[in-house]
């Protein structure tokens, strides 16, 4: 596993994730829907899996991840975001 490119995967994923704290919504690049897919802003909804299985796909389908690199990059993905809605930004 190349994690060096797993986290060059996971800073484009992130860089492409906003979060509004006005509206209280996060809005994920990996869940179908124009204008990208927005979420409560509470971090739980991250543990679900209908989330996290649109992020395998998205994964696999534009980065070429396996599982076990997806999950990698997952694993960082929830940890980055929920620190960030709790840090404000």
């Amino acid at each position: 596993m190349d994690k060096k490119f797993l986290d060059k995967v996971l800073d484009q994923i992130v860089n492409e994730t906003t979060i509004d704290y006005d509206k209280e919504r996060v809005n994920v690049p990996f869940l179908p829907s124009l204008p990208p897919f927005s979420l409560p802003l509470s971090s739980s909804l991250f543990i679900f899996s209908p989330t996290s299985f649109r992020f395998f796909e998205h994964c696999e389908s534009v980065y070429g991840l396996n599982k076990e690199e997806t999950r990698y990059v997952w694993n960082e993905y929830v940890q980055t975001i929920k620190d960030k809605i709790e840090n404000n930004g």
